[in-house]
C-alpha cells in the first residue's frame, strides 16, 4: 500500500516503468520528490533505454510542465516517457473529440464543382451529383444518389465506411485507398456500402447488413440510420 505522504509511485512492469503521481500534491512538489528518488539512480551509459508511462490521474500539465517532466526523467537516466495517463483533458482536445465522435446531419444536394467538408461522420440528406465531392474524417452515410466521389477517413481512418441509398460513385476513398467508378454495376447498386478489406487490399462494396459485423464500432444511432 502507497504510504499517505509519498507522492510518486514507481512500479516496474513488462513494459519498462510507471510512474503514478498523486494529483493532489503541488506540481513542484511532484518535481522535487521526483528529482530526489531519480539522484539515487545511477544508471551506466551501455544500460537499456527503459520506457516510461507517467499516470497523472486527474492532474492536466501543460506543454512547459511536461517537457519538464521529459527532461527531468530522462536527462542522464535512461529513461524515455511514452506516454502521459491522464483523466483530463484540455478544452480544446475535449471539443476537437466530440465534433469527431458526433454525426452531422445536412440536408442539401452537393453539386459539380462543390466540396462538403466535415470533421467526424457525416449524414447528408440529399444527393451527390457527378462531379460533387464529399470529405469526412469519420463515416460517410447518404440518403439519396451518390454519382460523385466520397471519402470517409480522410485523416487516415481506415476503418471508416460509405453508405448510400443509391450507389454510383465517380470514385470512392477509405483513408489512402481508391476505388474508382470501373470497380461497380453499370447500373449502381441500392442500399450498399464501401469499406476496406484488409484480406483483399481494396475496397469492396457490400450490404449494408455486414456492417453489424465488420464494424461492431458503429454506435447505436447509425445503426439507426442504416437499419431504421
Amino acid at each position: 500500500m502507497r504510504e499517505k505522504n509519498q507522492t510518486i509511485t514507481i512500479k516496474g512492469t513488462k513494459d519498462g516503468l510507471t510512474l503514478v503521481i498523486d494529483d493532489q500534491e503541488s506540481f513542484d512538489e511532484v518535481t522535487a520528490e521526483l528529482a530526489d528518488k531519480l539522484s539515487e539512480y545511477n544508471p551506466k551509459i551501455d544500460d537499456p533505454v527503459v520506457p516510461v508511462t507517467v499516470k497523472l490521474g486527474n492532474r492536466y500539465i501543460n506543454d512547459r510542465q511536461e517537457q519538464q517532466l521529459r527532461d527531468l526523467i530522462g536527462d542522464k537516466n535512461r529513461f524515455k516517457i511514452e506516454l502521459f495517463d491522464s483523466n483530463v483533458v484540455h478544452r480544446d482536445e475535449a471539443i476537437k473529440w466530440k465534433e469527431d465522435s458526433d454525426i452531422k446531419v445536412i440536408n442539401r444536394v452537393v453539386r459539380s464543382g462543390q466540396v462538403l467538408e466535415n470533421s467526424g461522420d457525416l449524414l447528408l440528406i440529399g444527393d451527390v451529383n457527378p462531379g460533387g465531392k464529399v470529405i469526412a474524417t469519420g463515416n460517410v452515410f447518404i440518403m439519396g444518389n451518390l454519382l460523385g466521389v466520397a471519402h470517409a477517413g480522410a485523416h487516415g481512418d481506415r476503418g471508416a465506411v460509405i453508405a448510400a441509398s443509391y450507389m454510383k460513385p465517380n470514385q470512392l476513398r477509405i483513408a489512402d485507398y481508391i476505388s474508382r467508378a470501373p470497380d461497380y454495376e453499370t447500373e449502381g447498386v441500392y442500399m450498399e456500402c464501401g469499406l476496406i478489406d484488409e484480406k483483399q487490399d481494396k475496397i469492396t462494396i457490400d450490404r449494408l447488413q455486414v456492417l453489424s459485423h465488420k464494424r461492431k464500432d458503429i454506435s447505436g444511432f447509425e445503426r439507426r440510420i442504416l437499419y431504421g
